[in-house]
């Protein structure tokens, strides 16, 4: 039978105040706090008070809270229903809310219920059987199905669920029906619910987990002890992703050093993070707490761009008598100098996740994955990042997912994946604004605004830097603000606005922890160098390149060094310059920044056609076009097009996804065609300056991917295009 509408909230209650409009985050929480539903959603907003309706104090967490007027129309539409059905609803809501235990069905058989009663709650559209048990219609109608039983039927429910649940693994769901049961105190019945919340967290049932704890807390005789369960929730709460929850639990519990860092971090003025943190890890909490608050205490360092507290903090271990996290004493090293020590130690955090770690754990190797960024490995730092996401996912850690897809997003730029990253980021976003993580979303925002310069939509690219800079100066988050800064930097740069370009980079380098960021400054020193020199102005702009030069040479990442080969280039006079643009390429082939080395080719296609070398001018300028179009970068393709017309050379029309070539790299269509116009390996690779051995490498690359054998079926594809010449 189609279930039916539910009956309309009762309008015998005063009207609320018209629902304020919320900041974006605040919205997030709230449609999912209230499981998605409209309805329970809008009668919330309404009830904020203006503090929460800002995003300053945690939401409603409780049902009864939240919705009371929903809740109250959808017990009076359960009351209606028969008695027989009302049980077995409340037995089915018990099985399935606040936590799913899945003992329905075992329930019904163990005391040989008749089920039949159902067929009324199928009538009325409230539920139907399911062949694993009752489908309610929706969340807030189970609820209102657990609430209508008393307090007595509950307990009972509970207890018949627990007797049936004694399966291998089944233990932390028997001993939250347990407690559910429970009529009063009981201390061996809180230290039963602790153990079974380990149980639940080493499973990656954190939502369970808390529970257990919760309800531990509510049950423990002992005050001290009591703090200590609630603390504890409050720590679960947040990794699952409940931010409201657990900033609501941690009222209850001892001023908590580490959930204070914890929060500031995450949510508040992150410059308040670091100091609780390192007090929380100098307590004798164990090396492995103590690991993971300095590991939190680096995340701070990265966040703020205060990388000098990352010696305070490698000082605290010296002083625990434990090791470091690799990445936290790698910045420290970087930051004052050290570039030899800083590459041994981030390359250890890159390859083993940080001392003595468990190469699965979320948070490592989101570590691991920073580390590789500042090595300029892409690729390493895409994939440690995408596991970090799925580690986070298979242990419930709900809020640690949208952190690693943070980082993930500075490896989708360097690649040229703007369309992919940006969707990324997206999904991210809303992640990180439903679980509380309103520092991370800022991040977010601002590499959304990076993708936006990179597919050239200037308003969206504005508007998302304009609220990433505002939010990020307001709580010291000097990450996002200046990669906010260098998208505004870039688009200017990609639209040929230089002198803007150029003004926006020279500040980024002059902001200070809070507003900057040493890392980012660092990674937009090509692009400074590019716009420096467009506009006349070199003095500082070889400055900035001797330091990325000699950190360059340190990390010996070819992407890293083939950009300080382009930047060479540009500071080179004349003719000079060829040979280092040459030097850009050939290590461009061996790294992963496609965009970057289209971006070489442009300006090597566009320092050849000044210096009337018109052929390799018009193969340069053709392989960055086909690139930007690719990307989806239509600044840079008009650069490249503009450049194409001062050579007199027709600009190919963007490719459509029908034609087999558009499943080849630029470099890789660069050399097929060349191939297909019949000129050998040793041919190409003296026209493009590289070694016989890499064309060899790319033409396999290009037979594997258009599924093809020889070079004759070459010209079968690409012999009615434009031969490059």
């Amino acid at each position: 039978m189609t279930p039916v509408n539910p009956p309309p909230l009762d309008r015998t209650s005063p009207p609320r105040r018209t629902a304020p409009a919320l900041p974006e985050g605040v919205r997030a929480r709230a449609l999912h706090a209230v499981y998605g539903d409209p309805r329970a959603a809008a009668e919330l907003a309404a009830r904020l008070t203006d503090r929460q309706s800002a995003g300053l104090d945690p939401l409603p967490v409780e049902p009864a809270e939240q919705a009371p007027r929903l809740l109250r129309s959808l017990r009076a539409e359960i009351r209606s229903l028969p008695d027989g059905t009302r049980l077995l609803l409340l037995l089915a809501a018990a099985d399935q809310y606040p936590v799913a235990t899945h003992a329905f069905l075992r329930a019904v058989a163990a005391v040989r219920l008749d089920t039949r009663p159902l067929e009324a709650a199928e009538a009325a559209g409230v539920a139907h059987a399911g062949a694993g048990g009752v489908v309610f219609r929706d969340a807030w109608t189970r609820i209102a199905a657990y609430e209508t039983g008393s307090p007595a039927d509950r307990r009972d429910v509970h207890r018949l669920l627990a007797r049936v649940l004694h399966g291998a693994g089944e233990t932390p769901r028997r001993s939250w029906h347990r407690a559910a049961g429970a009529l009063g105190p009981s201390g061996r019945l809180a230290a039963e619910l602790r153990t079974a919340a380990e149980q639940a967290r080493t499973g990656g049932q954190l939502v369970l987990a808390r529970a257990l704890l919760e309800r531990a807390a509510t049950l423990c005789p002992d005050p001290l002890e009591q703090s200590r369960l609630r603390t504890l929730a409050a720590a679960y709460a947040w990794d699952a992703g409940d931010a409201d929850r657990a900033r609501r639990l941690s009222p209850g519990a001892p001023a908590d050093d580490a959930l204070t860092g914890l929060f500031a971090l995450r949510a508040g003025n992150a410059t308040e993070a670091f100091d609780p943190l390192l007090t929380a890890a100098a307590q004798d909490g164990g090396p492995e707490s103590a690991a993971h608050l300095l590991a939190s205490a680096t995340e701070v360092a990265v966040y703020t761009g205060d990388l000098g507290r990352c010696r305070e903090a490698a000082a605290v271990a010296s002083r625990l008598g434990i090791a470091a996290p690799a990445t936290l004493t790698g910045l420290a090293a970087a930051f004052e100098g050290r570039y030899g020590d800083a590459r041994e130690l981030l390359e250890a955090a890159a390859g083993r996740c940080g001392p003595g770690g468990d190469p699965t754990e979320p948070t490592r190797l989101v570590h691991a994955g920073i580390a590789a960024l500042l090595l300029g490995d892409d690729t390493r730092a895409a994939a440690l990042t995408a596991r970090a996401a799925t580690a986070a996912r298979a242990r419930g850690t709900t809020a640690a997912v949208a952190q690693a897809l943070e980082f993930r997003a500075y490896a989708d730029f360097w690649t040229g994946r703007p369309h992919a990253g940006a969707a990324t980021a997206a999904d991210a976003l809303r992640q990180a604004h439903a679980t509380g993580h309103d520092n991370g979303a800022c991040h977010l925002r601002a590499a959304l605004a990076m993708f936006a310069a990179v597919t050239g939509d200037e308003d969206a690219c504005r508007e998302r830097a304009a609220a990433a800079r505002s939010y990020a100066l307001a709580r010291g988050l000097g990450l996002p603000a200046a990669l906010a800064q260098w998208a505004l930097a870039f688009l200017d740069l990609a639209s040929g606005r230089y002198a803007g370009a150029a003004a926006r980079l020279r500040a980024l380098a002059g902001f200070g922890p809070g507003h900057g960021h040493r890392a980012v400054r660092h990674l937009a020193t090509p692009h400074y160098v590019e716009a420096a020199v467009r506009t006349g102005d070199t003095r500082v702009a070889r400055a900035a390149h001797a330091d990325y030069d000699r950190w360059a040479s340190t990390v010996r990442s070819p992407d890293d060094l083939a950009l300080s080969a382009r930047c060479r280039a540009l500071l080179a006079p004349g003719a000079e310059a060829v040979e280092h643009y040459r030097t850009a390429l050939d290590l461009h082939a061996r790294g992963a920044r496609d965009f970057e080395r289209a971006r070489t080719e442009l300006l090597f296609g566009g320092a050849l056609r000044r210096l009337r070398h018109r052929t390799e001018a018009r193969d340069r300028l053709h392989s960055a076009l086909e690139a930007f179009d690719c990307f989806g970068a239509p600044h840079c393709a008009a650069q490249a097009r503009a450049e194409l017309r001062a050579l007199g050379a027709p600009a190919v029309p963007a490719r459509t996804g029908d034609d087999p070539t558009a499943r080849l790299t630029a470099q890789q269509l660069l050399i097929a065609r060349m191939a297909a116009d019949g000129a050998t390996n040793r041919e190409i690779a003296a026209r493009l300056a590289l070694s016989p051995r890499t064309i060899d490498h790319h033409l396999r690359g290009v037979f594997a991917r258009l599924g093809i054998r020889a070079r004759i079926e070459l010209v079968r594809l690409l012999g009615d295009g434009d031969p490059v010449r």
